[in-house]
């Protein structure tokens, strides 16, 4: 056996230098949309019937605290000082009549929105039964949504000269569709451009951990309502986030929420992006997913099918949104 020392050769010092070390995989830092997912995942859980009991006993117990302690308050103003209980008194009935009026905008949300699903309900019947009638009364109830719009005055016009000359369902539905719901697609699809560009760009530019999440649920929660808005079906508060929960679910039962397929990792540019900031991949990914949402809310809001007219593409609306969003110029 040999004392002293021992000597380990190195064959080259050379492996060891930065610009001979392994690339780093592409799967270390691909994105995948962490924000969009979070926000899709947050706004379509259903609360469990034990947090819906919890909120509605708290709802109920604090309202019945606060209505008898105005009414105490307000007696006793009014014994004290007559004429300053008056006015609470008074201040309190127009409290009452805001809130009054702010139900029933919000029963009128949920009444538009249920108009658009029976629309869309009629016409799908009518097609699967072939019957002319009913679709000639898809058609003139959605005249009748459509009427006091002026941008679609000349379409309506258009319409209502063609309709006679239509014997059979399918083609009736498809002028409908034709004069009345594409120039409204045209301006959806420029509602979820701009909702996809602006979730790309608060991603890549936003470096705290919950920011991103929140600003893709706000703007996505804004894009769905005003996609609703251009349909005809603009919601309150109460139909907003019923919309969003209609979304969120049309995801996930169509299977669009996937990450990594089509032009998310390709298209995209996601993975492309990520090499040079993964902020920057993020932000596509998420735009992307937003484009989806995008679509999402066009089929659930729109009150005809796609019959003529084809689908949004998710892609082309990406590369529309995005371009000359993130430049090779740093």
């Amino acid at each position: 056996m040999s004392k002293g020392p021992v000597v380990i050769d190195i064959d080259s010092q050379d492996d060891a230098a930065p610009d001979r070390a392994p690339p780093v995989p592409d799967d270390a830092v691909a994105p995948d949309g962490r924000a969009m997912r979070a926000a899709m995942a947050q706004a379509a859980r259903d609360p469990s019937p034990l947090a819906r009991t919890f909120w509605g006993l708290v709802v109920g117990l604090v309202g019945t605290a606060v209505g008898v302690a105005a009414w105490d308050f307000a007696a006793d103003l009014l014994q004290r000082l007559p004429v300053l209980g008056y006015a609470v008194a008074a201040m309190a009935v127009a409290l009452l009549i805001v809130l009054v009026v702010i139900a029933l905008r919000e029963i009128a949300a949920f009444a538009r929105l249920n108009r658009l699903d029976s629309l869309r309900s009629g016409a799908q019947a009518a097609l699967a039964d072939e019957d002319l009638g009913g679709a000639r009364d898809t058609v003139t109830r959605l005249r009748g949504l459509y009427k006091h719009r002026d941008e679609l005055s000349w379409h309506n016009a258009r319409l209502d000269d063609r309709e006679a000359e239509q014997l059979d369902p399918a083609s009736l539905l498809e002028l409908a569709e034709t004069e009345l719901l594409r120039p409204l697609d045209a301006l959806a699809t420029r509602e979820i451009e701009l909702a996809a560009r602006q979730v790309a760009t608060i991603t890549a530019l936003v470096p705290l951990a919950l920011a991103d999440v929140v600003g893709a649920l706000v703007l996505n929660l804004r894009m769905i309502r005003r996609i609703a808005e251009v349909y005809g079906g603009r919601a309150g508060v109460l139909g907003s986030w019923r919309l969003t929960r209609s979304v969120m679910a049309h995801l996930v039962a169509t299977g669009a929420v996937a990450v990594g397929d089509d032009m998310i990792s390709s298209v995209a540019g996601g993975n492309m992006l990520s090499k040079v900031s993964r902020r920057f991949g993020e932000g596509v990914v998420n735009g992307a997913l937003t484009a989806r949402v995008g679509v999402a809310a066009i089929e659930v809001c729109r009150p005809l099918p796609f019959l003529r007219a084809s689908r949004p593409s998710v892609t082309g609306m990406v590369k529309r949104a995005l371009t000359g969003l993130f430049t090779r110029k740093s």
